[in-house]
């Protein structure tokens, strides 16, 4: 990921990003190895999305949209859930039935998470903010990316300031973590 563009359209393209995965993950048999890639590389680009955005997008709602606080809580209760069901997958294999399970559920509240932002949540941010603001939120969204988890860490704090100080080391650590299973690596 890393699109370009202001906030809206980074995380609208990250949107169709992870959906073109979840498509290419259906279309695969059900015990076929390139299931756990991608399931991988979905949880990757989920996390590193949902940490950018509590780190970023959330705090500008908060301040700027009407009732930003419980759309930006609403958004985050929704990060928890996705996050604990990619924890789960995380443990399971291709052709064990809960991977299915969490696959097809994963894509629905992805979607509908998605939805929510693209239909509601961005129309009022660019409402209220400038262009200039939404280029800037853009930029600071693909900077944190570099440096965000890449694992789900579902007890981690989602909130500023505890998450923005947390996550650069998480996704050092995350990273460091791949690097010695393999997890990722390209053949």
């Amino acid at each position: 990921m890393g699109h370009g563009g202001d906030v809206i359209q980074e995380l609208t393209a990250d949107h169709r990003e992870v959906d073109a995965l979840f498509a290419r993950i259906e279309a695969l048999p059900p015990a076929d190895p390139g299931r756990r890639e991608l399931a991988d590389r979905i949880t990757v680009e989920l996390v590193r999305h949902s940490v950018t955005e509590e780190q970023h997008l959330y705090p500008t709602v908060r301040r700027y949209v009407d009732d930003g606080d419980d759309l930006a809580d609403e958004e985050i209760a929704e990060h928890g859930e996705v996050e604990r069901m990619l924890g789960e997958l995380e443990d399971c294999r291709p052709g064990d039935g809960r991977f299915d399970e969490l696959v097809t559920g994963l894509r629905r509240s992805v979607r509908a998470h998605a939805d929510d932002e693209e239909n509601r949540l961005f129309p009022l941010l660019a409402e209220v903010c400038s262009a200039a603001a939404l280029e800037d939120l853009g930029e600071r969204v693909r900077s944190a990316r570099e440096h965000a988890p890449v694992h789900p860490h579902p007890s981690a704090p989602d909130t500023p300031p505890a998450n923005g100080s947390l996550a650069p080391g998480t996704g050092m650590v995350d990273r460091l973590r791949d690097l010695l299973t393999g997890r990722g690596r390209q053949e």
